[in-house]
């Protein structure tokens, strides 16, 4: 009687394994998905600096020559 509860705990336990295996999987599925948002994420930060910068170096290369034409009137 003692092996059937014993046979009884092993197969409660494989399914509990194979429940925690199920949920492992989609949780590194999620992480893959958000690893790829987050990724796309930075390179659109990336970008937005890069066009911040840009434009910072018109304004400058703009004011640089108003100062200059007021300079020479």
């Amino acid at each position: 009687m003692l092996a059937g509860t014993v046979a009884l705990d092993v197969q409660i336990l494989k399914s509990e394994r194979d429940r925690l295996k199920e949920v492992l999987r989609e949780i590194e599925t999620e992480t893959r998905r958000v690893e790829a948002d987050l990724k796309s994420f930075r390179q659109r930060e990336i970008q937005t600096k890069r066009e911040i910068e840009a434009l910072t170096v018109l304004i400058d290369l703009s004011e640089g020559r108003e100062t200059k034409k007021e300079n020479d009137t």
